[in-house]
């Protein structure tokens, strides 16, 4: 299994906007420090823009931060918005496939119960977890240098 591009710069954008929670962020800050095209990040922003993830201002004064607290951003969420366009088989997209074995295949529902498990994981994560206390994240992304992290911890969930 692998994520989309797309997924894992929407993460990575979030972790940003979270790190730096209390400012407004400019995309080409975050396009630099995610390593990511500006037009790339531009189409994951405004994806997480039209789903209340991020708030997005354009213009001089503009950027984007959270919608809402790290703690109500579910990952889980953000992974369904970012991957629902692209089924896991062939056998899923019924307009398309073209599997002879669909009518007696067991594996499209051992699949679905296994992307079921995978999205049942990422449902008890917020981003809130992926930041608070993750000096490590906290030193790569802050934007004001020479401030110290607060509340810090090395410990890692497993």
């Amino acid at each position: 299994m692998r994520l989309t591009t797309r997924t894992n710069l929407a993460i990575r954008v979030l972790m940003y906007c979270g790190v730096n929670e209390d400012r407004i962020s400019r995309s080409a800050e975050i396009a630099e420090a995610c390593n990511a095209s500006a037009n790339h990040l531009a189409q994951v922003v405004h994806l997480l823009h039209v789903n209340d993830f991020i708030t997005a201002t354009r213009g001089r004064t503009g950027g984007v931060r959270l919608a809402r607290a790290a703690s109500m951003i579910n990952i889980g969420q953000v992974f369904r918005v970012f991957e629902a366009e692209m089924p896991f088989t062939e056998c899923a997209a019924p307009d398309t496939n073209t599997c002879p074995l669909v009518s007696s295949c067991r594996l499209k529902s051992a699949i679905q119960r296994a992307l079921d498990a995978f999205f049942h994981e990422l449902d008890m994560v917020t981003l809130e977890d992926l930041v608070k206390g993750n000096c490590g994240l906290t030193e790569i992304l802050r934007i004001r240098e020479g401030l110290q992290p607060q509340n810090c911890s090395e410990t890692v969930g497993a």
